[in-house]
């Protein structure tokens, strides 16, 4: 098939069906609307002839719209004239108006374009002069349309199509709002536009095989329609969609024909020699061409919209439509076959050079380099690895041939990273017994690199395992060999640092050494920021986050407690992920568990259920099994705030589960049991929460959460006695070093018990301490998961100094959910509240009036009428109101079960 029959088939394409087109609604309302001049500029086969064809059918403009197709004598003024004059003569809005032309050798385009204004003149309707392909016109037709545009009666309107910009002046009706535009870009087909168009084509295609042809061709008209043109009754539409591009014979001859023959012999030898590339610059275009000027042939390609496209607004860096590209890189394979590879080595190097490591491997890859493309991966890994690139590093290996990875030892440690990334902790370490093996050849001048290399792959390791000891050795190593004299990476010395502190941090927490898990990931977030290595930080954070409802109540003014700075170094993870891309890293799924455990604690169900669900997408437990028990605590906890216990119940177990994959899992499996029992309970089994107790070892069975979950069964058992006993050690001993999220858990606890033994102060005492831990942060879950309506009734009428946080507990067991913080985001505190002042403000939610307030607090009227003053100004409020509002969204306040009414 010819090149014109193949555009003449596709045309035929679009004739099928309702309509005889794919309906472009958006596109004739522009092409319709009240600027005097339309251009639509677009490459070879982006459909303008066919939207405008369609656009006058659609309207019925027949009468009122005049077509004139350059053609190739479009160079002639006296041809294209009387082109134009014939096509006014046969609307119906010319008649009588524009006489008949005959053809005469003195017959002047200067003095046809006057005639044509002074017949014109009288317009009754509107008109549209549409001229298809304008760039094919010559200078001085150009000028001569230009002179009619510009003093055209108002009624006489343009469209213009062409294939790139032509020179006539609309920029001055650019400026007037007198130019509507419509470009390459507004002519691509959507995807539910190119389902339209095979459906009218007749041609049964799957909508997987339709999204693949609509990404293939980019939304390329011409390409669609040809691909349309070869399915119809095709066997296999999706494998064809598979195979289809540029090289496809129809496609590669309209490109040929329409595109690369047209360009001169410089342009064409550096669109063929620069087609090895995904991006170019004029920097590689020159070296690859041995030529210069290679920027400014780009530009003049992206002008004349030769599918070449920007990738920066600069215009220095262009890319090629990837059917367009198709053909180049099968039209060098055909014409110049033994240059292909030099051209792959050239581009690798200049990569390199250039500081873009992935690029050069895959271009040493493309070659049939692989020593050069190992040394290029091996050389950039650790730096690619600190900036969150696994995904990429595993492709890059995927492209060397199988044996490599087990011949070369840098390789080897190479794809054991790669196999723990996945999960795969025995490939993983045979990969390493292999790079042990095949260190010997390794060159001297390479062996600094190699340690660094294994060195970081040991931390990982030992990080997968779960042993705090081991991974501080393999820390201490991998600093000792990045900081060794001749070692490659010595640049890379604070930044390796701080994976080693973020590995050994996130061993520590699930080892149960939560205070210097906590210490080692803030120096890694600090060290993060100081090198700027955004993807550490994440993870930092992301590893902080759960870490911090571990470590001690922080019993102080700060804003908050451990809930809110849970959350604040959750969400910065989260934002630090949706920014850069790192969404699927496991990290992210441990944010979002964290974050999504908050708002559970918080009772805010649906925005935690939105949360869990993430963290449950992103984290796999054969890579990450701590956080994976970290997502499970969250599901687990989750489904006991909705009182789903039997789903509890089954989270918890399976936290325990995958506890086992750590190398100590002792700490974490007690957390796990401790909270199975707690579920039992609430499902009314206390003989298999018995058994898990007696499961335990006599020194887990002395840990703060596991006597929480003795005190609850034995509450459940009827023996508020034996409560009391099981929680003597963590209330008697110094709560500093206690988490406070369990001992409000056991102080609660502690409150049940003593009412139900008649002690009423140590009640009142328990329960005001239990207050004082859960409203910095709202954390009202053990109050629904151990209801004391009662009792919370009873001491709100006690000198409480929690009557707020008390009304919205009852809330909450009324069935009333907290709303989250404004939508505006906390406020700034100017200024610290004294404790004397945050007495004050937490009695500012209730109805207490200042002489109340200050009977309740056994203070003068003047002193909290004073305090409240200063509160006032702290929160830079000017009422009791925007105060309390302004308190809760700063976290010095529970959130409002009222707002959510």
């Amino acid at each position: 098939m010819e090149p014109g029959e193949a555009a003449a088939a596709a045309g035929r394409v679009a004739r099928r069906g309702a309509g005889g087109v794919v309906a472009r609604p958006g596109l004739f309302a522009r092409l319709g609307g009240p600027a005097r001049v339309t251009a639509v500029t677009a490459p070879a086969g982006s459909g303008k002839t066919v939207l405008l064809r369609s656009w006058i059918s659609d309207g019925d403009r027949s009468g009122c719209a005049a077509w004139v197709p350059v053609g190739r004598d479009g160079r002639d003024p006296q041809q294209f004239w009387l082109s134009v004059v014939a096509a006014l003569r046969q609307t119906a809005a010319c008649s009588g108006l524009v006489q008949p032309l005959t053809p005469a050798p003195d017959l002047d385009g200067w003095a046809i374009t006057e005639r044509l204004l002074a017949e014109l003149a009288p317009l009754a309707g509107p008109l549209w002069l549409v001229v298809d392909d304008v760039h094919d016109l010559g200078p001085d037709v150009l000028r001569q349309l230009e002179l009619l545009i510009m003093r055209a009666p108002p009624l006489l309107r343009f469209v213009l199509a062409a294939r790139h910009d032509v020179r006539l002046g609309l920029h001055r009706l650019r400026l007037e709002g007198d130019l509507a535009e419509i470009r390459a870009d507004d002519l691509r087909f959507s995807l539910p536009e190119a389902d339209e168009l095979f459906a009218a084509a007749g041609a049964d295609v799957p909508a997987a095989a339709v999204s693949v042809l609509h990404g293939r061709t980019e939304g390329w008209v011409a390409g669609l329609r040809l691909a349309a043109l070869s399915l119809t009754g095709h066997p296999d539409p999706a494998r064809f969609a598979a195979d289809f591009s540029g090289t496809d014979r129809t496609v590669a001859e309209y490109l040929l024909a329409e595109v690369l023959d047209r360009q001169p012999d410089q342009v064409r030898r550096l669109l063929l020699r620069t087609s090895i590339l995904e991006r170019v610059n004029g920097e590689l275009a020159d070296l690859l061409t041995g030529e210069c000027g290679g920027e400014r042939v780009l530009q003049d390609l992206e002008a004349a919209n030769a599918f070449t496209m920007p990738l920066d607004g600069a215009r220095t860096w262009f890319r090629y439509h990837q059917m367009f590209a198709g053909l180049l890189q099968l039209e060098l394979r055909r014409t110049a076959p033994g240059e292909v590879a030099g051209l792959h080595v050239a581009a690798a190097r200049w990569f390199a050079a250039h500081g873009y490591p992935v690029e050069a491997v895959r271009h040493a890859q493309a070659a049939g380099d692989f020593e050069m493309a190992a040394r290029l991966l091996t050389d950039h890994w650790p730096g690619l690895h600190l900036d969150g690139q696994d995904t990429t590093v595993h492709e890059l290996l995927a492209g060397f041939p199988a044996h490599a990875r087990r011949a070369d030892a840098e390789l080897a440690v190479l794809a054991a990273a790669d196999e723990l990334a996945s999960g795969s902790l025995e490939t993983a370490e045979q990969y390493l017994e292999i790079a042990d093996r095949a260190s010997a050849p390794v060159l001297d001048s390479r062996r600094g690199q190699f340690q660094v290399l294994l060195a970081v792959a040991r931390l990982l390791q030992a990080r997968r395992r779960g042993n705090p000891q081991v991974v501080a050795e393999h820390a201490r190593r991998l600093q000792a060999a990045a900081e060794a004299p001749g070692s490659a990476q010595r640049h890379l010395g604070d930044e390796l640092r701080a994976l080693a502190l973020i590995s050994l941090g996130t061993t520590e927490f699930w080892s149960g050494r939560s205070e210097e898990a906590h210490q080692h990931l803030e120096q890694g977030v600090g060290l993060a920021r100081q090198v700027g290595r955004p993807f550490l930080e994440f993870r930092a954070l992301a590893e902080l986050a759960t870490t911090e409802i571990a470590g001690p109540f922080a019993q102080s003014t700060e804003i908050g407690g451990p809930l809110t700075r849970q959350a604040e170094c959750a969400r910065q993870a989260i934002g630090l992920a949706e920014r850069h891309g790192w969404t699927d890293e496991q990290a992210f799924g441990v944010a979002c568990a964290a974050l999504g455990f908050t708002l559970a604690w918080q009772v805010r169900l649906e925005e935690a259920e939105s949360w869990i669900e993430h963290a449950e997408r992103s984290v796999a437990a054969q890579a990450e099994p701590g956080a994976a028990v970290a997502v499970r605590y969250g599901r687990g906890t989750l489904e006991l705030a909705r009182g789903r216990d039997r789903n509890a119940l089954a989270a918890f177990r399976s936290a325990e589960l995958v506890a086992g994959g750590l190398d100590v899992p002792k700490p974490v499996v007690s957390r796990a049991r401790a909270l199975q029992v707690i579920t039992l309970v609430r499902l009314g089994d206390s003989e298999h929460a018995e058994q898990a107790l007696a499961s335990l070892d006599e020194r887990a069975r002395e840990r703060l959460d596991v006597r929480v979950a003795t005190a609850a069964l034995r509450l459940a058992q009827g023996d508020p006695r034996a409560a009391t006993a099981a929680l003597a050690p963590i209330l008697h001993s110094s709560t500093a070093a206690l988490p406070g999220m369990w001992l409000a858990r056991a102080l609660l606890l502690e409150a049940v018990a003593q009412d139900a033994l008649r002690d009423q102060n140590a009640a009142a005492s328990a329960l005001e301490r239990a207050l004082d831990l859960t409203e910095p942060d709202g954390a009202v879950l053990p109050f629904l998961l151990y209801p004391a309506k009662g009792l919370l009734e009873r001491h709100a009428r006690r000198r409480t100094t929690h009557a707020a946080l008390i009304s919205e507990i009852l809330g909450v067991l009324a069935g009333k959910t907290p709303a989250p913080p404004s939508a505006a985001g906390p406020a700034l505190l100017i200024e610290s509240l004294s404790e004397s002042e945050l007495r004050v403000l937490r009695y500012l939610p209730t109805h207490l009036t200042a002489p109340e307030i200050a009977d309740q607090l056994y203070i003068s009227v003047n002193t909290v009428k004073t305090h409240m003053r200063k509160v006032y100004g702290k929160l830079g409020s000017h009422g009791r109101a925007e105060a309390v509002a302004r308190a809760r969204d700063l976290g010095l306040l529970a959130p409002s079960a009222r707002r959510a009414r």
